[in-house]
């Protein structure tokens, strides 16, 4: 029984040997071996012999009378060059005529017709050249009479049009048309055009079944390369309808005439472009070895120009530099190859070597056989089987290639898998549910060797609690983690181990690497201690106290407090110098071992150095953080400390403050440091308290270090402008107004309270120096961006009192000013009030003089002081910025509206602009509207803006956000031009823009 179920078993498998054998090696060859016999021994089904070519006079109608009737024709003709079998039109449009003599050449009109074979002719008409009769015209898309289109070309039967002695045509062609005429009988000729069609399909079929194989192997295999190959096939399918005169179809559907001179431009435009990209994409490697980089930009850069010219340019003028560039780019081509084949004898390149070599091969062959007159040997067959072997040939190029990627991944899949089993660190893989699904032995041996077995892969089985959701949440935010994990305690009892984990999701799996890091962590975790810690006390040290401070200021918010204090012994220095250093070293462990006590949670306590201490406790509101450090004080004071046979009293003294969100580490500790010290002079409690509410210190602490940074040779270091619009209330959107403000960042990048940088500089003597260059600043910027600034007519900058005081400064201003004259016409500098008439000439001279540069004056803050309008009158200024503590909330104020209005009569009265500052709201710029107030600025027209921000937008209007106010200052547009003239610099300026 068994030998017999053997038996068969051998029997199946042979048969199944057999079979597949039949199939790949002895049916292929069969096939092969009785299609060769077939194409050279037996019959074309379609046999089209008898083709004659005839010989005609031609001529080019000329071009003052394009228009030819046939007798004007046949009179030219007889005056013709004498008759030719061939005439190329040489990529003329113009209308050619032919006279055919057919009973001088013996065409028997009972048997025989006439092919006009040309693929580039557009239409045909002819007549009885004897008596002009029509015989008929015929075009792509329609014919007449005994003229129909035949092949590539057209046809006349001579029967049918009444044996005519010979024939008169008029013809149009578009591209490098080849004029023939062909006598054939006239069931040859229907061979031949059963011929012609069936070799068209061939070609469509063979190449479109070709192209979408390769495309859905591209689709199969995310491939962008294969796709590419596809769309070249279907161009190379065009390309060889094209050369075959079959082009005029697509599909089985007949192409439009008027699309056709385009889709060949198109069609050899796109051949060009797509051979040049798969040539590139196919060898990039191998051109990478090779080199000559910049032969391959000679190949690719002509296919842009030549796709925009195809799609605009005459048919003409575009096909010659289509086959200038595909020569240069052929030669290109063909050297780069043989560099490949030569250098590194790919494959690739030998069967893409030899898909060119049929393309240019065949190519040639039509060009030499036409000029020899071997008409014969010219058909449909050959560009079916250029077309057809040129792309089999590059189908073998690509499956050579995907052969090669196949192998090389084969051999990165066997060196990944030796290497997978030789790695001396744990690799594995693991499910989402967190199961281990594969595990090398290095792994094995780290955690189990039955891992993989049913019930024992679960991660979290060899890992603490929690561990796989750890990682799982942790890759779930980035794509790889690296983290250290403990191990469970093994069965037999010792240590935890630590493992340092490596892992990344690869779709639906997370994979990574193992390591074993107990020892390493162990020898770490002491380095860091001896690094972070005291020697002598074993609490933190400096460093590791400044780092624990540091990590809670990064990470605190409003929500959490943070309570620092700083411990300072009182008079411990005498310990040390009447008990020796061993006697206030045991003093200061048992402070520390006293202060511990105290401490709960995170509390941490830190050693800056001798006898002082940093305390912190996040998380610790101010009432706690007294209580404890009130105790701390006490525990320290209120019990002797015992060295040996001696006692000794020490009294601590404690600056506690409370730490704000943001509050730097140098400034918290100097704090801190302030408020000990403090309570050491006290001689209170020994505790002083900073809450938040002490801010005075801290802005006092951030003023000194800016006056000490400008105080330096870094004045201006971090100092940037912003621009406020300021809206004209007369045309909205007729100009882009603004005013430049001084802003500064610290060393930080943060935003420094820009009054806190003007006490600062005030403070520091260095005002002038800030005010310089926010106006070389300012001048610099409008120099680049004055073309954009079209619509921009004055723009405002605030001048200090300290800096109009300054001599130096003054010419400093003047010189800029000169040598920015262009420039110069669009500043307006602001003068507050008060420091204007703390000098009057001065300032009376000062607004002299730059105005007679081009500049004007603004007197800002008008109205806040008592002396205002006494001495308006003396200061010739240009506008008035009306203080913003009459402008907000001035609709609930009747008195502030009246001030306002009362400053704009008079402001119009003594020809100067008001702008009124703090706007808020809609309802205010309504009012300041209505009162004739002529600028507006403030949060309802715009915040201040960056400078790019700016120049991006049109008008100061264009910043406004709320929707009605914007609907209210469209409102405002007027078109008069006395309206239009509000603009402060329009009267005296004409702009020149370069």
């Amino acid at each position: 029984m068994n030998g017999s179920v053997l038996r068969l078993s051998r029997l199946n498998t042979g048969l199944d040997k057999a079979l597949y054998a039949m199939g790949i090696y002895a049916l292929p060859a069969v096939l092969l071996v009785v299609s060769l016999f077939a194409l050279l021994s037996w019959s074309n089904q379609y046999g089209s012999t008898g083709a004659r070519s005839l010989a005609f006079q031609v001529v080019e109608a000329p071009p003052d009378n394009p228009d030819l009737s046939p007798q004007e024709a046949l009179a030219l003709l007889k005056s013709a060059p004498p008759p030719v079998v061939l005439q190329d039109t040489r990529l003329s449009e113009a209308a050619f005529w032919l006279l055919v003599p057919l009973r001088d050449q013996r065409v028997d009109a009972a048997t025989d017709s006439v092919e006009f074979a040309s693929r580039h002719a557009t239409d045909l008409r002819c007549w009885n050249a004897a008596t002009l009769q029509p015989l008929g015209n015929a075009s792509r898309m329609a014919s007449e009479g005994h003229l129909s289109p035949a092949k590539a070309g057209f046809a006349l039967q001579l029967d049918a049009a009444g044996k005519p002695p010979a024939l008169l045509c008029e013809g149009h062609f578009v591209g490098p048309a080849r004029i023939t005429v062909l006598q054939w009988p006239t069931e040859a000729l229907t061979n031949s055009g059963f011929e012609f069609h069936r070799n068209a399909g061939l070609l469509d079929g063979g190449l479109i079944v070709l192209a979408l194989f390769v495309l859905t192997t591209a689709l199969v295999n995310r491939s962008g390369m294969y796709v590419l190959f596809a769309v070249w096939l279907l161009v190379n399918l065009r390309m060889g309808a094209l050369s075959a005169g079959w082009d005029a179809q697509w599909l089985g559907r007949t192409v439009p005439t008027e699309w056709m001179p385009r889709m060949r431009l198109f069609t050899m435009s796109l051949y060009y472009t797509l051979t040049a990209t798969l040539f590139r994409e196919l060898f990039r490697e191998d051109l990478a070895k090779v080199g000559y980089a910049p032969l391959l930009r000679i190949i690719m850069w002509p296919a842009p120009p030549l796709l925009v010219m195809s799609a605009f340019l005459p048919y003409g003028t575009v096909l010659p530099y289509i086959w200038a560039a595909t020569g240069v780019g052929t030669c290109i081509a063909v050297f780069l190859l043989g560099q490949i084949l030569v250098r590194t004898r790919s494959r690739v390149a030998m069967w893409y070597s030899a898909s060119l070599a049929v393309t240019l091969a065949a190519s040639l062959y039509e060009v030499v056989s036409a000029a020899v007159g071997m008409r014969g040997l010219i058909g449909a067959v050959n560009s079916v089987t250029a077309a057809l072997s040129s792309s089999l040939l590059a189908s073998l190029a690509i499956a050579e290639q995907m052969r090669q990627e196949h192998n090389q991944r084969l051999e990165a899949q066997a060196q990944l898998e030796h290497t997978f089993e030789a790695m001396p660190i744990g690799l594995f893989t693991l499910d989402l549910q967190g199961r281990f699904t594969s595990a090398n032995p290095a792994l094995r041996t780290m955690l189990a060797t039955d891992v993989l077995a049913p019930g024992r892969e679960a991660w979290d089985r060899y890992f603490h609690e929690g561990a796989w959701l750890q990682l799982l949440q942790l890759l779930q935010n980035q794509e790889n983690v690296s983290l250290e994990l403990r191990g469970r305690k093994p069965e037999g009892g010792g240590a935890h181990k630590r493992f340092l984990v490596k892992a990344a999701r690869a779709r639906d799996k997370v994979e990574g690497s193992l390591q074993d890091v107990t020892d390493s962590s162990r020898a770490t975790e002491e380095l860091q201690f001896m690094a972070n810690n005291d020697a002598l006390t074993k609490v933190l040290n400096r460093r590791g106290i400044e780092r624990e401070l540091e990590r809670a200021l990064a990470g605190m918010d409003s929500g959490h407090p943070l309570a620092l204090a700083y411990l300072d012994l009182d008079r411990f220095k005498l310990i040390n110098d009447l008990f020796g250093h061993n006697a206030g070293d045991e003093v200061l462990q048992q402070v520390c071992a006293r202060v511990g006590n105290m401490l709960s949670g995170s509390m941490a306590l830190g050693r800056m150095g001798g006898d002082e201490f940093l305390i912190l406790m996040p998380d610790t509101r101010m009432p706690l953080a007294a209580v404890i450090c009130q105790g701390i004080v006490s525990a320290i004071g209120g019990t002797p400390y015992r060295v040996g046979d001696k006692a000794f009293h020490v009294r601590g003294s404690i600056g506690l403050i409370e730490v704000s969100p943001g509050t730097r580490f140098k400034d918290a500790v100097s704090t801190a440091d302030r408020a000990c010290r403090e309570a050491k002079t006290r001689h209170n409690e020994g505790l002083v308290v900073y809450e938040k509410n002490a801010q005075a210190f801290h802005d006092h602490h951030a003023e000194m270090q800016l006056v000490e940074r400008l105080s330096g040779g870094r004045a201006t270091e971090g100092l940037f402008l912003q621009m406020q619009p300021i809206m004209s209330l007369s045309a909205p959107h007729a100009s882009l107004n603004f005013e430049v403000l001084l802003r500064m960042r610290d060393a930080d990048g943060k935003l420094v309270p820009t009054d806190r940088v003007i006490s600062a500089g005030e403070n520091s003597g260095r005002m002038g120096v800030i005010d310089r260059w926010v106006l070389s600043a300012a001048l610099t910027w409008l120099n680049t961006h004055l073309t954009r600034l079209r619509n921009t007519r004055f723009v405002c900058m605030n001048l200090s009192g300290a800096s109009l005081n300054d001599e130096k400064f003054m010419n400093d201003v003047y010189t800029l000013l000169a040598q920015n004259i262009h420039v110069a016409s669009f500043l307006c500098f602001e003068i507050t009030e008060s420091v204007a008439l703390h000098d009057l000439d001065n300032t009376r001279r000062f607004i002299d003089k730059v105005r007679s540069y081009g500049a004007k004056v603004a007197l800002d803050d008008f109205g806040a002081g008592y002396t205002s309008f006494s001495y308006l009158k003396e200061l010739p200024a240009d506008l008035l910025k009306i203080d913003g503590s009459f402008i907000v909330n001035m609709n609930k104020h009747p008195a502030n509206v009246a001030i306002v209005e009362a400053i704009v009569n008079l402001g119009r009265n003594l020809g100067m602009r008001t702008v009124a500052e703090w706007a808020e709201d809609l309802a205010t710029v309504r009012t300041l509207v209505e009162i004739g107030v002529d600028y507006v600025q403030g949060y309802a027209i715009a915040r201040p803006q960056s400078a790019e921000r700016l120049l991006a937008a049109s008008s100061s209007a264009s910043f406004i956000e709320d929707a009605e106010l914007a609907r209210y200052t469209a409102s405002l547009e007027r078109t008069d031009d006395a309206v239009l003239q509000v603009d402060l610099f329009e009267q005296n300026r004409t702009r020149r823009l370069h």
